[in-house]
C-alpha cells in the first residue's frame, strides 16, 4: 500500500482572497514504511510574501522569485503522488490550496475521500488534548528539534514519524514469520486446546546446599510465630 504524507507552506489561509501555496514536501511510505523517495518544490506565488507568512516559515520575496511558478510544477506533483492516498495533518487547508491551484491550470482536482488527516485521528485518539503537530511530536517522543521554522519538507518528514505512531508504531502490519496455511493453523489451535500439564515423573533435585537449606531455616525462626514462611514450613 502506497501512501504520501504531505505537507504546504502558503502565503496566508484563504485561497479565495488570492493566498497561494509557495511550498510543496512530501514523503512516501510503502506498506508503513518510508522508501526513500520524496518530493519537495519551493514555488513561486506570484504575489508578495505577507510579512506574518514570511515570519512562519521564512520564505521571502527575494528568495522566492526565481522559483517555477505552480503550472510548471504541477504535472510533476501529480506524477510524484500518482493515486496514493495522501496523509495530512489538518487535510482540508493543504486539499483546499493544492485544488484551488490545480483547478487554475485546468487539472484534475484531489478528492476529499484520499485524505487520511491525522489531526483528526489525534483528536479522536485524545480527544480534549493539544493535536498540533509540536504537541504530538512531545506526545510520541518524536525529535522536532530542527523545526525552527515551518518547512514543508521537514514537516512531511516529522508528520510521518507522527502518523506512524498515530495507527499502532512502526511497522503495524509487519508479520515476522511465515503465514500458515489453514491446515496448520486449525492443527496448532487444536494442539493449544487439548494441552495439559502433567506432574514429573521424579522431581528434579534441590540446587540448594546443606548451608542455604540450614541458614533460610534460621531466619524463618527468627520471624516469629505469625511469619507466612513459618506457617508454610508447619
Amino acid at each position: 500500500m502506497r501512501e504520501i504524507v504531505l505537507d504546504t507552506e502558503t502565503t496566508g489561509f484563504e485561497p479565495s482572497e488570492g493566498h497561494r501555496i509557495v511550498e510543496i514536501g512530501a514523503v512516501e511510505l510503502f506498506n508503513h514504511m518510508p522508501t526513500g523517495q520524496t518530493y519537495h518544490q519551493y514555488i513561486n506565488p506570484e504575489r508578495t510574501m505577507p510579512r506574518e507568512a514570511f515570519e512562519v516559515h521564512g520564505l521571502g520575496d527575494e528568495f522566492l522569485r526565481d522559483k517555477p511558478v505552480f503550472r510548471t510544477i504541477a504535472q510533476a506533483f501529480l506524477d510524484f503522488i500518482g493515486d496514493a492516498k495522501l496523509v495530512i495533518h489538518n487535510a482540508a487547508f493543504d486539499v483546499k490550496f493544492l485544488n484551488a491551484e490545480l483547478k487554475a491550470v485546468n487539472l484534475p482536482t484531489l478528492g476529499w475521500d484520499r485524505a487520511i488527516d491525522t489531526l483528526a485521528i489525534a483528536r479522536a485518539k485524545f480527544p480534549g488534548s493539544p493535536a498540533s503537530l509540536d504537541a504530538l511530536c512531545r506526545r510520541f517522543g518524536v525529535d522536532n528539534s530542527r523545526r525552527e521554522k515551518h518547512g514543508a519538507l521537514l514537516d512531511s518528514e516529522i508528520l510521518a514519524d507522527v502518523y506512524l505512531e498515530l495507527i499502532g508504531g512502526r511497522q503495524p502490519d509487519l508479520v515476522l514469520a511465515p503465514a500458515k496455511s489453514e491446515a496448520e493453523t486449525q492443527k496448532v489451535t487444536v494442539a493449544a486446546q487439548t494441552w495439559r500439564a502433567y506432574a514429573r515423573p521424579a522431581p528434579l533435585p534441590t540446587r540448594l546446599t546443606e548451608d542455604e537449606v540450614a541458614a533460610h531455616e534460621g531466619l524463618v525462626q527468627k520471624l516469629g510465630d505469625a511469619s507466612l514462611w513459618k506457617r508454610r514450613l508447619a
